[in-house]
């Protein structure tokens, strides 16, 4: 699907135009069936996405975060279809921080081949492109970003504000980064393509759709996602209610 990802990131900026107005707006907060929480935003957010992907790609099946939640994942998935989060970061959006994202991502035999990620609060956008992975702000002109290498003595994980301080120890002791900085939703995938940090080990749960989209812009960007083993990363695990095992994300 050549131009996928510019395509994903205008429909991505458009769902983010809708949400952003809500943000700090003391918008009512309900609990899903697992817990965690859904706004109005997520749900304005979605039906827009569903909306313009039905029309730029018909025919692709799209498994979204909060149809999932309401009426169950499907049971089987076919080859090519779109995972959506219309708001991932809920909790840091209700707390008024500035790091949640909407994504949307593309995969195809179980690899993420496109994808764009906005982050509403600061107007920046991720996604994939021809000339790999590209950003722009504000809907200005879009630039080549790039992950990094690992930079000796100096090297940057990003991790979740929930992180407890035992865990954090195990994480160092495994993978030797020098530096910590607590990050909501997939802007953290997003950080490392650009080159702003090194790795981010998610040791915990996550679904499919929380990172497909920045899963894509990594690997555009020359980075990687794996699992912790350094085995590959994959897709359409209808069997699994789309759950994720542990993964960790590198820059180059």
């Amino acid at each position: 699907m050549s131009g996928a990802g510019a395509r994903l990131a205008d429909i991505c900026e458009e769902a983010a135009r809708l949400i952003l107005p809500l943000w700090r707006s003391g918008l009512a907060v309900t609990k899903k069936a697992d817990e965690s929480p859904v706004t109005e935003a997520d749900q304005k957010g979605e039906k827009l996405i569903l909306e313009r992907l039905a029309q730029a790609f018909p025919g692709v099946p799209v498994v979204s975060e909060e149809d999932a939640s309401e009426f169950g994942a499907p049971e089987r998935i076919g080859p090519r279809f779109f995972l959506v989060d219309p708001l991932d970061g809920t909790k840091a959006f209700v707390r008024g921080d500035p790091n949640f994202t909407v994504n949307i991502g593309l995969v195809e035999d179980g690899r993420p081949v496109a994808g764009a990620v906005c982050a509403p609060a600061t107007g920046e956008t991720w996604f994939t492109g021809e000339a790999g992975a590209l950003k722009r702000v504000d809907g200005g002109e879009a630039a080549v970003v790039a992950a990094r290498s690992w930079p000796d003595g100096e090297a940057l994980a990003l991790i979740s504000h929930t992180m407890k301080e035992d865990h954090l120890r195990e994480l160092f002791d495994r993978y030797g980064f020098h530096q910590t900085q607590a990050m909501d939703s997939s802007i953290k995938l997003c950080r490392i393509a650009e080159g702003a940090a090194d790795i981010y080990p998610r040791h915990g749960p996550t679904m499919e759709w929380d990172i497909a989209a920045g899963h894509a812009v990594l690997l555009a960007a020359g980075g990687r996602l794996t699992t912790p083993e350094g085995g590959p990363f994959v897709y359409g695990k209808a069997q699994d209610g789309f759950r994720n095992g542990w993964f960790v994300a590198r820059g180059r």
